[in-house]
């Protein structure tokens, strides 16, 4: 499994298991707050809660991924589970059921990234193949179809796919050569194939480039980080959520601004945030009235603006209109909008700046969604 916390990857924590220097097992527990519709928190009831609420006992959830009205997870045995809404079969359990607790996906144990989009839900396996399910509306799905599709249905037959990120009607991946693909609906530029008023219901390839790293989309942007450190983004800019100073769509890559130390991206519903080496936070895009960016403003940003002046932010996720992120000391925060208490903090206030969730310094890993947040507590058991 890939290190998404900031902290050990399962891989470096089964080592130090072997090697006998790790004085105990690591756990990861379950935690969801804020809009609880069709049971998307997953605690078994429908209820909104404004507080960090655990889902179920158990202690070995390792990737999360929230989406506008249901979440996916794979846990630390690559087993696969989804819950929340699923009127067009984005659970992929076969049926169109909401479930308010997770369910797992078939009986395979070699799931390795997930990406739960808004009505569809994208996934990597160890293998390398790339499947999706849920709502096919504009060939989001991949498989050369606009269908729904209630179970995972593989994407071609290819084995080279790393990383996937799943939006509203469109899906963007790397590849492990480090190539860009893109499919789904495009009638804003979001697949970044130059080409505007389009559709692609398989992978098209984004330009010729083997240096991408990272992809995240977002409602009808994307934004992609290069192994050079450089930050991209294409697709609408109506709130200056691309970032490049202007509020014009793009229909391929344009780079933002010079810099080559952008390290990680994350889009939301039309905004977007970044972490740099340095471990500086920076967002931009659409902040009025919520406060999303967390620079203490409910002012759009077309360009990138840093959030705070520390050097310690670990991870971040972008989600409708609110954000969340894990700091280098293992403490969670929060900011935006908070109408549903995404933000965790106890209360429905917005916040434009960046509020600590409770005191525990042991988060690893958090995923922000349509009006909910997903994230996972890291813990030892001996």
């Amino acid at each position: 499994m890939p290190n998404f916390s900031g902290k050990w990857g399962l891989t470096e924590q089964l080592q130090a298991v072997a090697a006998g220097t790790w004085t105990g097992l690591p756990t990861y527990e379950l935690y969801a707050w804020g809009s609880n519709g069709g049971g998307k928190l997953g605690n078994n009831s429908v209820a909104a809660s404004s507080s960090p609420v655990q889902v179920g006992n158990l202690l070995n959830w390792f990737q999360i991924s929230a989406g506008t009205g249901h979440s996916s997870s794979v846990k630390k045995d690559s087993t696969l589970w989804s819950w929340g809404e699923n009127a067009d079969g984005q659970l992929g359990d076969n049926t169109i059921a909401n479930r308010s607790s997770p369910v797992q996906i078939g009986s395979l144990t070699n799931w390795y990234q997930v990406s739960s989009g808004r009505q569809h839900t994208a996934s990597v396996k160890a293998d390398g193949t790339m499947w999706a399910w849920g709502n096919g509306n504009g060939g989001a799905l991949g498989d050369n179809t606009v269908l729904k599709k209630s179970s995972p249905v593989q994407i071609g037959a290819l084995t080279n796919w790393a990383q996937v990120s799943a939006g509203n009607t469109f899906t963007a991946s790397v590849k492990t050569d480090g190539t860009l693909w893109t499919w789904g609906a495009g009638g804003l530029g979001q697949l970044g194939i130059n080409a505007s008023l389009v559709y692609r219901s398989s992978p098209v390839q984004v330009g010729a480039l083997t240096t991408w790293a990272q992809v995240s989309i977002g409602w009808e942007h994307a934004s992609a980080v290069k192994t050079d450190g450089t930050l991209w983004a294409w697709g609408s800019s109506a709130n200056g959520q691309i970032g490049d100073g202007n509020r014009i769509n793009r229909s391929s890559p344009v780079q933002i601004g010079a810099l080559t130390t952008w390290s990680k991206v994350s889009s939301g519903l039309n905004h977007t945030a970044s972490i740099k080496t340095d471990g500086t936070l920076w967002s931009w895009g659409d902040n009025s009235p919520r406060g999303q960016l967390g620079d203490g403003t409910v002012v759009d940003r077309s360009s990138p603006v840093q959030v705070g002046a520390l050097t310690n932010w670990s991870s971040v996720s972008a989600g409708d209109s609110f954000t969340s992120s894990v700091k280098t000391d293992g403490t969670l925060w929060s900011w935006g909008y908070n109408g549903s208490g995404q933000l965790g903090d106890g209360t429905v206030v917005n916040k434009s700046s960046p509020v600590q969730i409770g005191a525990i310094t042991s988060w690893a890993q958090t995923s922000s969604g349509g009006s909910h947040n997903l994230a996972i507590l890291q813990g030892t058991t001996n």
